[in-house]
């Protein structure tokens, strides 16, 4: 259970990453595109708090190999977060101010995922 907090925790700070760099690429880019690059950057800023922080004790793997493991991984979760995120902004027409919402909606729709996905394919290392 406390993994699975801390998890919450890194995926907070990864949703208001998300957040701060789609308002920023949304400007240039539309909600969709900016949206891909947003979701990179959440997946980099999460992979590397949960590193550290929630599965510190999986054991000193190959940096490269690991993120590539973990943004792999990430892809069925964000799979998840991205169409229920893309359902969102197409069914409401939201404008930027409502973005964040539906970012959040698509976050915890591939938290889950996500959280299971890492622990037991992506930090399972020895130590």
């Amino acid at each position: 259970m406390k993994q699975f907090g801390m998890f919450a925790v890194a995926g907070t700070i990864g949703y208001l990453v998300d957040v701060a760099v789609l308002l920023l690429c949304n400007l240039v880019m539309g909600p969709h595109i900016g949206r891909l690059v947003s979701f990179s950057a959440a997946v980099v800023t999460t992979w590397l708090i949960n590193r550290k922080h929630t599965f510190s004790n999986s054991g000193d793997a190959p940096l490269r190999r690991e993120f590539s493991r973990y943004f792999t991984t990430s892809i069925g979760g964000g799979a998840v977060n991205l169409l229920s995120y893309s359902a969102v902004v197409n069914a409401l027409d939201l404008s930027s101010v409502w973005l964040p919402l539906a970012v959040a909606f698509g976050s915890l729709s591939g938290m889950t995922v996500n959280f299971l996905l890492a622990k037991h394919f992506v930090f399972t290392y020895p130590k």
